[in-house]
């Protein structure tokens, strides 16, 4: 089988599911597995399509936020689209399965360590989980990561928002306040503008932002943080 991935986070996945042979495309953000040598098609919101034509896929990897809609249209013409859209923890061991259906890889190995990262001490604290600045704009209750956080126990205070609202930062009223690096490249001098709350961060987002078989490593990194 032969995919291309415009999905940085998927395109580790499927090494880690043991497809790795079947990829035979990615984007310039696919940084995992490391030093990959394969053909790089653009990025997640500028694929160059003609490339990925000439790759003669037979599926092409999408994802509902990274990707745009025009895109897909323009790579039904010769081949067929999976788009995944996971914003669960439940989701990513459900796209594991999926993945293990379509690639004929036994998913069970990535979908028991999914299961033990979930052992998580839980804490009792209130979030926030910011992914941008100019405006403020965070993570709503809706989404992948809120959920990946409450896994540990928190409550996001924003658990009641859609997508991801723009809201002041002096209006958010959190313990704790996460500031990864992705989208938006929080820095230290963001992290210490911030008095009201605790602030975790920056740190790689990608811990809390790639769904798959980073979220195994997502857990991990939750579980090691301390919230009293």
């Amino acid at each position: 089988m032969r995919v291309v991935s415009l999905v940085p986070s998927l395109t580790e996945t499927l090494f880690d599911l043991g497809a790795g042979r079947d990829v035979v495309g990615i984007t310039d953000y696919c940084i995992f597995p490391e030093k990959l040598d394969l053909p790089r098609v653009g990025g997640t919101k500028n694929p160059r399509v003609d490339e990925i034509r000439a790759l003669k896929p037979d599926l092409v990897y999408m994802n509902l936020e990274e990707n745009l809609e025009r895109h897909a249209r323009a790579i039904e013409q010769f081949a067929p689209v999976d788009v995944s859209e996971p914003k669960s923890v439940d989701d990513v061991a459900a796209l594991f399965r999926s993945l293990g259906t379509i690639h004929h890889r036994d998913p069970q190995p990535l979908i028991d360590q999914l299961s033990a990262a979930r052992q998580i001490p839980k804490h009792d604290f209130t979030f926030a989980v910011a992914i941008w600045k100019k405006p403020w704009m965070w993570c709503g209750g809706d989404t992948y990561v809120s959920d990946l956080v409450e896994q540990s126990g928190g409550r996001n205070v924003l658990r009641d928002q859609k997508r991801y609202p723009a809201i002041d930062i002096a209006e958010i009223d959190a313990d704790v306040v996460f500031l990864p690096d992705e989208p938006y490249a929080f820095t230290i001098e963001d992290a210490e503008g911030i008095t009201k709350s605790r602030v975790i961060g920056p740190f790689p987002g990608h811990l809390f932002t790639w769904h798959g078989s980073r979220t195994i490593l997502g857990l991990s990194f939750l579980h090691g943080l301390r919230f009293e």
